[in-house]
C-alpha cells in the first residue's frame, strides 16, 4: 500500500510515519521542508495548496494531518476545499486527522464540544472552522475519513496498540476519560487505511493511558 503523509514532520504525522513504516507500508513525507524530516521515506516537498491532482494520483491512501496556526483558522476551509479538488477525479482515498470540537456531548446531538463553557475560548475559532472543513468533505464525491482524536490528545502518551472507535459523540475510556495518545492514534489511523472499515465516514478514536 502506497501513503502519503501531509505534515509527516508535526507531532502527530511523526507518529503516522513511524507507524506506517512499521508496518512495511511505502510512505511519502509530503512537507514543506524536508530538512525536518527524521525519518528516511520518500519526500514530496510542496505547500498543501501546490500540490496537483498528478501528486496524489500514484497513491492509495492520503493522511492530512495539517494543522493551521491559531491566528488563521480559516486556512482549514482553504486547504480542505483545495484538496476536494484535487481528489475529485481520482481513486485515492483522502484520511483527515481533525479537531474532538465537531462531537456531541448530548444524546441530542445539539451540543457540540465547542459549545460547551469549558471549551477553551483560544480554540474555538479553529475548531469551528474545522468543522465546516469537516461538513465540505462530508458534502463532496471524493473517498474520504475524518478521524477526531479524543479531547485529551497526548503528544507523550505510550502506543499501547489498543483504542476504541466511536462515531459523533464524545466517548470515555475505563476511566472516564476522553484521552487518546498520539501512538494510539496513529495506530487506529493506519488500521483504517489498510481496512477501509469506514469509508466516507467520521470516526472518533479514545484509549487508556
Amino acid at each position: 500500500m502506497k501513503i502519503g503523509i501531509i505534515g509527516a514532520t508535526g507531532k502527530a504525522g511523526q507518529k503516522l510515519t513511524q507507524e506506517a513504516i512499521k508496518r512495511g507500508l511505502d510512505v511519502t513525507a509530503i512537507v514543506r521542508d524536508a530538512s525536518k524530516l527524521t525519518e528516511s521515506v520518500q519526500v514530496i516537498e510542496k505547500n498543501i495548496l501546490e500540490l496537483t491532482e498528478e501528486d496524489i494520483k500514484p497513491f492509495d491512501v492520503i493522511i492530512n494531518t495539517f494543522a493551521a496556526p491559531l491566528t488563521d483558522a480559516e486556512q482549514y476551509r482553504v486547504m480542505g476545499k483545495h484538496l476536494i479538488a484535487i481528489f475529485s477525479d481520482v481513486s485515492t482515498r483522502l484520511i483527515v486527522v481533525g479537531g474532538a470540537g465537531r462531537l456531541f456531548v448530548d444524546e441530542t446531538s445539539t451540543t457540540h464540544l465547542f459549545d460547551t463553557p469549558d471549551f477553551p475560548e483560544f480554540l474555538i475559532p479553529s475548531s469551528k472552522n474545522q468543522y465546516e472543513s469537516y461538513l465540505d468533505l462530508k458534502a463532496s464525491s471524493i473517498k474520504w475519513t475524518y478521524v477526531s482524536p479524543a479531547a485529551f490528545f497526548d503528544p507523550e502518551g505510550k502506543r499501547t496498540g489498543n483504542y476504541e472507535v466511536g462515531k459523533d459523540h464524545l466517548i470515555f475510556n475505563s476511566a472516564g476519560e476522553s484521552y487518546i495518545s498520539y501512538a494510539d492514534l496513529a495506530v487506529a489511523i493506519i488500521d483504517e487505511a489498510v481496512s477501509e472499515k469506514y469509508l466516507c465516514a467520521a470516526i472518533t478514536v479514545v484509549g487508556e493511558k
